[in-house]
């Protein structure tokens, strides 16, 4: 991507406690493919016209006051056994994200919520490309008009509840979306940290993956060139381009709408 005149710029939200494990993979991935992050959080907010593109980051749930429910109460399930070397990688990893994580109580984050809320609202409308990831994904989903899962524990029953850091789940794509050709496959390996996921879609928003126990883990908003959700952790996958390709076509598509 060295050959782009400018470079363009990405916003990578967050929230302003913790979340700097993610907001650094993240913003490796995006100069890896010759883009300039930026981080965007509640108190550090950013001229949206500088932007050319947004990724809306993964982390605490969505309020569900914004699908007009309840909170329910939280489920806990242990994921299946793993061997002895995806177990260390693992711990490498999770030492990683609380090393730069903070202890916070609070399940929700409101002023986040809000932030977040405006910034695909304003992609949306002004069309840039957006990735959202995990949590991004879902409220993308919400601010299109769904609803959430607030557990998802029950789905998994022969199928084991894998919560992991390393590419440890399988998911199928539909072959005829944009996320099926940006991974070049019908299948995939991802990795999986959320305990909450889709349950009614929103306005032209289609589900584009399904892991074995039938949880929506990508959708697609058909109405834009590039709004894609994935319920995954590509930014903690950086040994797999497969992966690091969703943020090569996020920067792709920035440059694309710049030249038009």
């Amino acid at each position: 991507m060295s050959n782009f005149a400018t470079k363009p710029v990405i916003g990578v939200t967050g929230p302003d406690r913790g979340g700097f494990a993610a907001w650094l993979m993240t913003s490796l991935a995006i100069r890896r493919v010759g883009a300039t992050p930026v981080r965007i959080t509640p108190s550090s907010p950013r001229n949206e016209s500088e932007l050319h593109g947004v990724v809306i980051g993964g982390g605490s749930d969505v309020e569900p006051l914004h699908y007009g429910e309840e909170p329910q109460e939280s489920k806990a399930k242990k994921s299946p056994k793993i061997r002895v070397l995806d177990w260390t990688v693992n711990l490498l990893l999770f030492l990683l994200r609380w090393i730069f994580s903070v202890k916070d109580l609070q399940r929700y984050d409101p002023e986040r919520d809000k932030l977040e809320r405006h910034m695909i609202e304003y992609a949306l409308r002004e069309g840039l490309p957006i990735l959202g990831i995990c949590r991004g994904a879902q409220l993308l989903n919400i601010v299109l008009g769904g609803s959430l899962y607030q557990q998802i524990h029950d789905f998994y029953g022969e199928t084991p509840f894998v919560r992991s850091l390393l590419p440890l789940k399988t998911v199928n794509l539909e072959s005829d979306s944009q996320l099926s050709n940006i991974l070049h496959s019908h299948q995939s390996v991802i990795n999986a940290l959320h305990n909450q996921a889709i349950k009614e879609t929103g306005r032209h928003v289609k589900v584009t993956a399904r892991d074995l126990a039938g949880v929506v883990q990508g959708i697609e908003y058909t109405e834009h060139d590039f709004v894609i959700g994935v319920q995954w952790h590509p930014e903690y996958l950086p040994q797999l381009p497969q992966h690091q390709s969703l943020f090569k076509r996020l920067v792709e598509a920035a440059v694309k709408r710049t030249e038009q």
